[in-house]
């Protein structure tokens, strides 16, 4: 009798291998935790990669859905979607009460950036300054893995076989050298103020204010890319708020759809009159699922009370990682800290039922949903203790 192949074998077979092999399958998911076939329970401290702020099968938000789909699902940008109206008069007032923002709307982080870095050479161009055609991402960045996005992410392993890239993007050899960079040939720079890819890497307050000074002399644009840091996941809606600086293109995805692809871009109106009909465009994004959803996430991230439990639970999750762990870093719920063997911490934690993410031979990124508990902590606090005893 022949073996009955397994879905672990068979996916070998029959999807692309860029991903790696997978080993842990889902089928349920239940606030801050995760269940397999077996049914067994794991505490997901990766929120689908920084993406489930509100943690899996949420009530209110599985509510909404059931709404939606029996409603409507997809009209496309031929037809005004109520929805996106809501959501953009929200994520503007969120953005700045005193600068006009207005809203784009897409499908993910790196569709949300292409368009960005779009949005700034096509400003450049109708403000009489077709020059300005540089693109400037920091070294350690990561912005998606387009050809545009990947032109501007630092690391090489991302790019190899893939060139050439695109002309004129480029990423800073040095924090110290990117200043000095920025000419009057400049369009934009964009930056992440946490980098998650790196390893959780708040970026020097004092840099992303100069960069912005000099961006400013020049007439180049600042591009914070809030793929990650975005929909409360720092503690404030938008990371960028503890930073002391004021972009002129923001861009989202992740948390704002928690687990439904949603993106959005940002801009300030004056930028945002450069994408003129037919400039720029998208089949799927913003479409009445997609709203009704981000409308319900942002509603509930955004009130005061939910962002303090987040910036709560960030302050025990620094000190339950400080009593353990070297180079602790990150800010609100995404944290990253040293180990030995990030590999193998990691299957460590598998075995003891937790969830998180290798982002470097010896670093571990953990980024929960944001409605985790002291409850959850204490399992947290538990599992890795006895793991920094045994790794």
């Amino acid at each position: 009798m022949e073996r009955e192949v397994t879905m672990m074998e068979l996916a070998d077979d029959v999807l692309f291998p860029n991903y790696g092999k997978r080993d842990l399958a889902f089928v349920r998911g239940d606030g801050a935790f995760l269940y397999d076939r077996d049914g067994r329970r794991f505490l997901d401290f990766t929120a689908g990669i920084a993406v489930c702020n509100l943690g899996h099968a949420h009530p209110g938000l599985a509510s909404v859905i059931a709404e939606q789909a029996k409603t409507l699902l997809h009209t496309s940008n031929l037809f005004l979607i109520e929805g996106q109206v809501s959501l953009a008069e929200k994520l503007a007032r969120l953005a700045s009460t005193a600068t006009s923002y207005r809203a784009m709307f897409v499908n993910s982080g790196t569709e949300a950036n292409e368009g960005a870095l779009k949005l700034a050479r096509r400003y450049q161009f109708v403000s009489g300054q077709p020059q300005k055609t540089r693109v400037i991402g920091l070294p350690n960045g990561f912005h998606g893995r387009t050809m545009g996005a990947l032109s501007v992410t630092a690391n090489a392993k991302y790019r190899e076989g893939m060139t050439p890239l695109v002309p004129g993007f480029e990423t800073a050899t040095s924090y110290e050298g990117v200043i000095e960079s920025i000419d009057d040939t400049v369009a934009a720079c964009i930056v992440e103020v946490v980098q998650g890819e790196a390893g959780v890497q708040p970026v020097a307050m004092d840099l992303l204010q100069c960069l912005a000074l000099r961006l400013r002399e020049v007439g180049g644009l600042l591009i914070v890319d809030e793929v990650q840091t975005g929909v409360g996941r720092t503690g404030t809606f938008f990371g960028y708020e503890q930073f002391g600086i004021e972009p002129d293109i923001i861009t989202m995805a992740k948390g704002l759809g928690n687990g439904i692809p949603t993106g959005a871009i940002l801009a300030k109106s004056e930028i945002a009159s450069a994408f003129t009909p037919g400039m720029h465009g998208s089949t799927f994004g913003g479409n009445p699922f997609a709203m009704a959803v981000a409308n319900y996430v942002v509603d509930t991230v955004s009130d005061p009370a939910f962002l303090a439990h987040v910036r709560r639970m960030g302050a025990e999750i620094q000190r339950i990682l400080q009593n353990s762990y070297d180079n602790v870093t990150g800010l609100g719920l995404m944290w990253g800290f040293d180990v030995p063997d990030a590999q193998a911490w990691r299957q460590v934690a598998i075995d003891s039922g937790l969830l998180v993410t290798v982002c470097g031979p010896k670093r571990i990124r953990i980024v929960p949903p944001l409605v985790i508990d002291d409850a959850h902590l204490t399992l947290f606090e538990d599992v890795i203790s006895s793991i920094a005893r045994v790794v």
